[in-house]
Protein backbone atom coordinates (compact mmCIF):
# COMPACT_ATOMS: atom_id res chain seq x y z
CA UNK A 1 0.00 0.00 0.00
CA UNK A 2 1.22 3.70 -0.67
CA UNK A 3 1.55 6.21 2.03
CA UNK A 4 -0.85 9.47 1.58
CA UNK A 5 2.23 11.02 1.14
CA UNK A 6 2.92 10.14 -2.16
CA UNK A 7 0.16 13.27 -3.59
CA UNK A 8 1.93 15.36 -1.35
CA UNK A 9 5.50 14.93 -2.04
CA UNK A 10 4.21 15.20 -5.58
CA UNK A 11 2.85 18.80 -5.22
CA UNK A 12 5.67 19.91 -2.61
CA UNK A 13 9.06 18.87 -5.41
CA UNK A 14 6.49 19.27 -8.66
CA UNK A 15 6.45 16.16 -9.55
CA UNK A 16 3.22 15.66 -11.04
CA UNK A 17 3.32 13.57 -14.48
CA UNK A 18 1.48 10.75 -13.11
CA UNK A 19 0.33 8.22 -16.20
CA UNK A 20 -3.03 6.59 -15.62
CA UNK A 21 -3.49 3.26 -16.66
CA UNK A 22 -5.64 3.04 -19.79
CA UNK A 23 -7.91 -0.04 -17.60
CA UNK A 24 -8.36 3.01 -15.01
CA UNK A 25 -9.85 5.02 -17.88
CA UNK A 26 -11.95 2.19 -19.95
CA UNK A 27 -13.60 1.25 -16.42
CA UNK A 28 -14.82 4.95 -15.94
CA UNK A 29 -15.83 5.97 -19.52
CA UNK A 30 -17.54 2.59 -19.78
CA UNK A 31 -19.24 3.73 -16.63
CA UNK A 32 -20.80 6.97 -18.26
CA UNK A 33 -22.16 4.48 -21.19
CA UNK A 34 -24.18 2.38 -19.62
CA UNK A 35 -26.13 5.32 -18.11
CA UNK A 36 -26.18 7.19 -21.13
CA UNK A 37 -24.62 5.50 -24.39
CA UNK A 38 -25.02 8.94 -25.57
CA UNK A 39 -22.40 10.64 -23.22
CA UNK A 40 -19.75 11.37 -25.46
CA UNK A 41 -21.79 11.06 -28.83
CA UNK A 42 -20.94 13.89 -31.52
CA UNK A 43 -18.45 16.14 -29.12
CA UNK A 44 -15.27 17.56 -29.02
CA UNK A 45 -12.99 16.31 -26.24
CA UNK A 46 -10.07 18.32 -24.92
CA UNK A 47 -7.12 16.55 -23.13
CA UNK A 48 -4.80 19.31 -21.92
CA UNK A 49 -1.75 18.33 -20.62
CA UNK A 50 -2.10 14.98 -22.40
CA UNK A 51 1.04 13.87 -24.39
CA UNK A 52 0.36 10.25 -26.61
CA UNK A 53 3.76 9.48 -26.46
CA UNK A 54 3.82 8.68 -22.55
CA UNK A 55 -0.65 9.26 -21.37
CA UNK A 56 -3.04 6.73 -22.14
CA UNK A 57 -5.87 8.99 -22.28
CA UNK A 58 -5.45 10.00 -26.22
CA UNK A 59 -4.40 6.55 -26.48
CA UNK A 60 -7.96 5.53 -24.92
CA UNK A 61 -10.07 8.38 -26.89
CA UNK A 62 -8.60 7.70 -30.21
CA UNK A 63 -9.02 4.04 -30.21
CA UNK A 64 -12.49 4.43 -29.07
CA UNK A 65 -13.37 7.41 -31.34
CA UNK A 66 -15.86 5.43 -33.72
CA UNK A 67 -17.38 3.65 -30.09
CA UNK A 68 -18.06 6.86 -28.92
CA UNK A 69 -19.38 8.84 -32.01
CA UNK A 70 -16.51 11.40 -30.84
CA UNK A 71 -16.81 14.44 -33.48
CA UNK A 72 -13.52 15.96 -32.37
CA UNK A 73 -9.99 15.00 -30.31
CA UNK A 74 -7.86 17.14 -29.83
CA UNK A 75 -5.02 16.63 -27.37
CA UNK A 76 -2.54 19.07 -25.70
CA UNK A 77 1.02 18.90 -24.28
CA UNK A 78 4.16 20.84 -22.83
CA UNK A 79 7.12 21.69 -23.97
CA UNK A 80 9.96 19.67 -23.02
CA UNK A 81 11.44 22.60 -20.40
CA UNK A 82 7.86 22.97 -19.07
CA UNK A 83 8.25 19.17 -17.94
CA UNK A 84 10.43 18.91 -15.58
CA UNK A 85 12.10 15.87 -16.84
CA UNK A 86 16.33 15.53 -16.67
CA UNK A 87 18.07 13.76 -19.82
CA UNK A 88 14.71 14.04 -21.78
CA UNK A 89 15.37 12.22 -25.61
CA UNK A 90 12.32 12.72 -27.61
CA UNK A 91 10.83 9.52 -29.11
CA UNK A 92 10.73 7.59 -32.22
CA UNK A 93 6.84 8.68 -32.50
CA UNK A 94 8.22 12.67 -32.75
CA UNK A 95 12.11 12.18 -34.19
CA UNK A 96 10.35 10.27 -37.32
CA UNK A 97 7.87 12.72 -38.00
CA UNK A 98 8.96 15.34 -40.89
CA UNK A 99 7.52 18.02 -38.33
CA UNK A 100 10.19 17.28 -35.87
CA UNK A 101 12.31 20.47 -35.09
CA UNK A 102 15.07 19.89 -32.23
CA UNK A 103 14.65 23.25 -31.54
CA UNK A 104 10.89 23.59 -31.26
CA UNK A 105 10.85 20.63 -29.01
CA UNK A 106 12.10 22.27 -26.18
CA UNK A 107 9.99 25.20 -25.93
CA UNK A 108 6.98 24.49 -28.01
CA UNK A 109 4.45 22.50 -26.88
CA UNK A 110 2.20 19.98 -29.21
CA UNK A 111 -1.10 19.88 -30.18
CA UNK A 112 -2.53 15.88 -31.36
CA UNK A 113 -5.92 16.37 -33.31
CA UNK A 114 -8.03 13.17 -34.61
CA UNK A 115 -11.07 14.09 -37.08
CA UNK A 116 -10.81 11.47 -40.05
CA UNK A 117 -9.52 8.89 -41.35
CA UNK A 118 -6.16 10.20 -42.72
CA UNK A 119 -4.49 6.55 -43.89
CA UNK A 120 -7.82 5.91 -45.49
CA UNK A 121 -7.93 2.05 -43.94
CA UNK A 122 -11.96 2.71 -43.47
CA UNK A 123 -11.47 3.41 -39.50
CA UNK A 124 -10.63 6.54 -37.39
CA UNK A 125 -8.34 5.56 -34.86
CA UNK A 126 -4.49 6.46 -33.47
CA UNK A 127 -2.88 6.40 -36.42
CA UNK A 128 -4.92 8.82 -37.83
CA UNK A 129 -3.51 11.52 -35.42
CA UNK A 130 -2.36 14.80 -36.96
CA UNK A 131 0.19 16.75 -34.92
CA UNK A 132 1.89 20.13 -34.64
CA UNK A 133 3.90 22.70 -32.52
CA UNK A 134 1.56 25.15 -30.63
CA UNK A 135 3.27 28.58 -30.26
CA UNK A 136 3.81 28.35 -26.83
CA UNK A 137 4.91 25.80 -24.44
CA UNK A 138 1.25 24.41 -23.80
CA UNK A 139 0.01 25.66 -20.49
CA UNK A 140 -3.45 24.95 -19.80
CA UNK A 141 -3.31 28.36 -18.58
CA UNK A 142 -2.01 29.71 -22.39
CA UNK A 143 -4.49 32.16 -24.78
CA UNK A 144 -4.05 29.50 -27.20
CA UNK A 145 -4.93 26.27 -24.59
CA UNK A 146 -7.81 28.20 -23.05
CA UNK A 147 -8.91 28.88 -26.40
CA UNK A 148 -9.05 25.27 -27.41
CA UNK A 149 -10.94 24.65 -23.74
CA UNK A 150 -13.88 26.93 -25.34
CA UNK A 151 -14.25 25.02 -28.32
CA UNK A 152 -14.53 22.14 -26.15
CA UNK A 153 -17.58 19.99 -25.05
CA UNK A 154 -16.27 17.83 -22.34
CA UNK A 155 -12.63 18.40 -20.87
CA UNK A 156 -10.50 14.89 -19.61
CA UNK A 157 -7.13 14.75 -18.31
CA UNK A 158 -5.27 13.91 -15.18
CA UNK A 159 -3.86 16.64 -14.37
CA UNK A 160 -0.85 18.26 -12.07
CA UNK A 161 -1.31 17.41 -8.70
CA UNK A 162 0.24 20.52 -7.78
CA UNK A 163 -2.20 22.48 -9.75
CA UNK A 164 -5.69 20.95 -9.40
CA UNK A 165 -7.29 24.44 -7.34
CA UNK A 166 -6.28 26.32 -10.31
CA UNK A 167 -7.05 23.60 -13.10
CA UNK A 168 -10.69 23.41 -11.82
CA UNK A 169 -11.20 26.48 -11.25
CA UNK A 170 -9.73 27.09 -15.20
CA UNK A 171 -12.96 24.14 -16.28
CA UNK A 172 -15.54 25.83 -14.30
CA UNK A 173 -15.17 29.17 -15.58
CA UNK A 174 -15.33 27.75 -18.88
CA UNK A 175 -18.98 26.29 -18.26
CA UNK A 176 -17.97 22.92 -20.04
CA UNK A 177 -18.56 19.54 -18.66
CA UNK A 178 -15.27 17.16 -17.54
CA UNK A 179 -13.97 13.78 -16.27
CA UNK A 180 -10.54 15.13 -14.47
CA UNK A 181 -8.78 12.44 -11.62
CA UNK A 182 -7.47 14.25 -7.85
CA UNK A 183 -7.10 13.68 -4.16
CA UNK A 184 -10.42 12.68 -2.20
CA UNK A 185 -8.71 15.11 0.22
CA UNK A 186 -9.89 17.59 -2.37
CA UNK A 187 -13.59 17.87 -1.64
CA UNK A 188 -12.31 19.66 1.61
CA UNK A 189 -10.63 22.77 -0.32
CA UNK A 190 -12.32 25.77 0.14
CA UNK A 191 -12.36 26.42 -3.46
CA UNK A 192 -13.24 22.75 -3.91
CA UNK A 193 -16.22 22.26 -1.41
CA UNK A 194 -18.51 24.80 -2.13
CA UNK A 195 -18.79 23.08 -5.57
CA UNK A 196 -19.51 20.09 -3.90
CA UNK A 197 -22.28 21.08 -2.00
CA UNK A 198 -24.43 22.87 -5.01
CA UNK A 199 -24.05 20.36 -6.91
CA UNK A 200 -21.74 21.61 -9.56
CA UNK A 201 -19.06 18.73 -9.06
CA UNK A 202 -19.13 15.38 -7.86
CA UNK A 203 -17.00 12.12 -7.52
CA UNK A 204 -16.99 9.33 -10.69
CA UNK A 205 -18.63 6.15 -10.37
CA UNK A 206 -15.58 3.67 -11.08
CA UNK A 207 -13.09 4.53 -7.71
CA UNK A 208 -14.73 4.20 -4.42
CA UNK A 209 -11.80 3.08 -2.46
CA UNK A 210 -8.40 2.01 -2.49
CA UNK A 211 -5.25 2.96 -4.40
CA UNK A 212 -4.41 3.38 -7.63
CA UNK A 213 -1.29 2.64 -9.83
CA UNK A 214 0.42 5.20 -11.84
CA UNK A 215 3.29 5.42 -14.21
CA UNK A 216 6.11 7.76 -13.71
CA UNK A 217 9.09 9.08 -15.55
CA UNK A 218 11.60 7.35 -15.90
CA UNK A 219 14.09 9.57 -13.27
CA UNK A 220 11.03 9.64 -10.88
CA UNK A 221 12.36 8.45 -7.22
CA UNK A 222 10.89 5.51 -6.13
CA UNK A 223 10.63 6.22 -2.45
CA UNK A 224 6.72 5.25 -2.28
CA UNK A 225 5.68 2.34 -0.31
CA UNK A 226 3.74 0.64 -3.00
CA UNK A 227 6.04 0.86 -6.49
CA UNK A 228 6.95 -2.05 -8.77
CA UNK A 229 9.32 -2.05 -12.32
CA UNK A 230 7.84 -3.79 -15.60
CA UNK A 231 10.26 -6.19 -17.73
CA UNK A 232 10.40 -2.86 -20.17
CA UNK A 233 12.06 -0.83 -17.19
CA UNK A 234 8.92 1.19 -16.92
CA UNK A 235 8.29 2.63 -12.90
CA UNK A 236 4.63 2.32 -11.48
CA UNK A 237 3.82 4.00 -8.22
CA UNK A 238 0.46 3.26 -6.22
CA UNK A 239 -1.41 5.79 -4.91
CA UNK A 240 -4.17 6.10 -1.85
CA UNK A 241 -7.60 8.68 -2.17
CA UNK A 242 -7.73 9.18 -6.17
CA UNK A 243 -10.97 9.63 -7.17
CA UNK A 244 -12.71 10.92 -10.62
CA UNK A 245 -14.16 14.59 -10.46
CA UNK A 246 -16.79 15.10 -12.57
CA UNK A 247 -20.13 16.91 -13.40
CA UNK A 248 -20.99 14.28 -16.05
CA UNK A 249 -24.11 12.27 -14.89
CA UNK A 250 -24.05 8.51 -14.05
CA UNK A 251 -26.39 5.80 -12.59
CA UNK A 252 -24.49 5.17 -9.29
CA UNK A 253 -24.89 8.81 -8.41
CA UNK A 254 -28.68 8.67 -7.91
CA UNK A 255 -28.73 5.11 -6.26
CA UNK A 256 -30.17 6.11 -2.44
CA UNK A 257 -27.99 4.26 0.45
CA UNK A 258 -29.55 1.65 2.26
CA UNK A 259 -30.09 2.89 6.26
CA UNK A 260 -31.12 1.48 9.40
CA UNK A 261 -32.44 2.54 12.26
CA UNK A 262 -29.61 3.92 14.96
CA UNK A 263 -31.33 1.38 17.63
CA UNK A 264 -30.41 -1.79 15.14
CA UNK A 265 -27.25 0.01 13.87
CA UNK A 266 -25.75 -0.89 17.32
CA UNK A 267 -27.16 -4.01 17.47
CA UNK A 268 -25.51 -5.49 14.27
CA UNK A 269 -22.49 -3.51 13.60
CA UNK A 270 -19.22 -5.06 13.95
CA UNK A 271 -17.13 -1.68 14.38
CA UNK A 272 -14.88 -1.13 17.88
CA UNK A 273 -16.44 2.18 18.14
CA UNK A 274 -19.86 1.43 18.80
CA UNK A 275 -20.73 2.75 21.86
CA UNK A 276 -19.17 6.11 20.70
CA UNK A 277 -21.51 6.62 17.88
CA UNK A 278 -24.30 9.60 17.40
CA UNK A 279 -22.45 11.52 20.10
CA UNK A 280 -23.64 15.23 19.72
CA UNK A 281 -20.66 17.98 18.84
CA UNK A 282 -20.17 20.32 21.76
CA UNK A 283 -19.64 22.86 18.73
CA UNK A 284 -22.43 21.93 16.33
CA UNK A 285 -26.04 21.11 16.60
CA UNK A 286 -25.20 17.87 14.68
CA UNK A 287 -24.33 14.20 15.91
CA UNK A 288 -21.23 12.16 15.10
CA UNK A 289 -21.60 9.47 12.52
CA UNK A 290 -17.73 8.10 12.34
CA UNK A 291 -18.80 5.65 8.98
CA UNK A 292 -20.47 5.96 6.08
CA UNK A 293 -22.41 2.68 6.97
CA UNK A 294 -23.71 4.08 10.11
CA UNK A 295 -25.76 6.81 9.03
CA UNK A 296 -29.00 6.48 10.63
CA UNK A 297 -32.40 6.38 8.74
CA UNK A 298 -34.17 7.71 11.91
CA UNK A 299 -32.18 11.10 12.72
CA UNK A 300 -33.73 14.02 11.31
CA UNK A 301 -31.38 16.88 12.70
CA UNK A 302 -27.55 17.45 11.04
CA UNK A 303 -25.23 14.92 11.01
CA UNK A 304 -21.42 14.73 10.63
CA UNK A 305 -19.60 12.20 8.26
CA UNK A 306 -16.57 11.02 6.67
CA UNK A 307 -15.62 13.00 3.33
CA UNK A 308 -15.78 9.44 2.14
CA UNK A 309 -19.16 10.15 2.14
CA UNK A 310 -19.17 11.60 -1.18
CA UNK A 311 -18.30 8.30 -2.26
CA UNK A 312 -21.92 7.20 -1.95
CA UNK A 313 -23.52 10.46 -1.71
CA UNK A 314 -27.06 10.81 -3.43
CA UNK A 315 -28.75 14.21 -4.04
CA UNK A 316 -32.32 13.48 -4.06
CA UNK A 317 -31.39 11.40 -0.35
CA UNK A 318 -29.27 13.80 1.57
CA UNK A 319 -28.73 17.69 1.29
CA UNK A 320 -25.50 18.86 1.89
CA UNK A 321 -25.25 21.67 4.84
CA UNK A 322 -21.62 22.52 4.98
CA UNK A 323 -18.19 21.34 6.34
CA UNK A 324 -16.67 20.99 10.08
CA UNK A 325 -12.72 22.05 8.97
CA UNK A 326 -10.80 25.10 10.02
CA UNK A 327 -10.72 27.40 7.41
CA UNK A 328 -12.75 25.62 4.99
CA UNK A 329 -16.08 25.56 7.16
CA UNK A 330 -18.88 28.06 7.23
CA UNK A 331 -18.74 29.53 10.89
CA UNK A 332 -22.30 30.57 10.44
CA UNK A 333 -23.09 26.36 11.19
CA UNK A 334 -21.57 26.44 14.72
CA UNK A 335 -23.08 26.56 17.95
CA UNK A 336 -20.36 27.72 19.83
CA UNK A 337 -17.25 29.57 19.31
CA UNK A 338 -14.29 28.13 21.50
CA UNK A 339 -11.85 31.23 23.00
CA UNK A 340 -8.81 30.69 24.58
CA UNK A 341 -9.93 31.57 27.62
CA UNK A 342 -12.19 28.86 27.50
CA UNK A 343 -9.88 26.07 26.62
CA UNK A 344 -6.66 27.49 26.98
CA UNK A 345 -4.44 24.23 26.21
CA UNK A 346 -6.76 23.94 22.99
CA UNK A 347 -4.97 25.47 20.06
CA UNK A 348 -6.79 24.39 17.67
CA UNK A 349 -9.95 26.37 17.83
CA UNK A 350 -12.11 25.94 14.66
CA UNK A 351 -11.67 22.17 14.75
CA UNK A 352 -14.45 19.82 15.58
CA UNK A 353 -14.46 18.90 18.97
CA UNK A 354 -16.77 15.87 20.14
CA UNK A 355 -17.64 14.76 23.72
CA UNK A 356 -16.37 11.20 23.89
CA UNK A 357 -16.14 8.86 26.51
CA UNK A 358 -16.66 9.06 30.45
CA UNK A 359 -13.91 11.67 31.05
CA UNK A 360 -15.66 14.13 29.37
CA UNK A 361 -13.01 15.77 27.33
CA UNK A 362 -12.67 17.22 23.68
CA UNK A 363 -11.11 15.60 21.16
CA UNK A 364 -10.68 16.62 17.44
CA UNK A 365 -12.04 14.60 14.93
CA UNK A 366 -11.17 14.67 11.11
CA UNK A 367 -12.70 17.20 8.51
CA UNK A 368 -16.71 15.96 8.51
CA UNK A 369 -19.03 17.00 6.23
CA UNK A 370 -22.34 17.88 7.59
CA UNK A 371 -25.34 16.57 5.65
CA UNK A 372 -29.47 16.04 6.74
CA UNK A 373 -31.58 13.65 5.19
CA UNK A 374 -33.92 15.44 2.70
CA UNK A 375 -38.20 14.94 3.54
Amino acid sequence: MAKNTNLGAARAAKNDEFYTQYADIQREVNAYLEYNPDTFRDKTLLLPCDDPEWSNFTRFFAQNFERLGLKRLISTSYAVESKRYKNYEPTLFETESPLFDSDKTRIKGKIFELTRDTNQNGRIDIDDLEWHYLEGDGDFRSKEVCQLRDEADIIVTNPPFSLFREFLAWIIESKRQFLIIGNMNAVTYKEVFPLIRDNCVWYGPSITSGDREFGVPETYPLEAAGWRVDESGNKYIRVKGVRWFTNLDHGRRHEPLQLMSMKDNLRFSKHKDKNNWYVKYDNYDAIEVPFTDVIPSDYEGMMGVPISFIDKYCPEQFEIVGMAKRGAGDPSLKSRVYTKDDYPNYSDLNATPTLWGDDKRLYNTYPRILIRKKQ
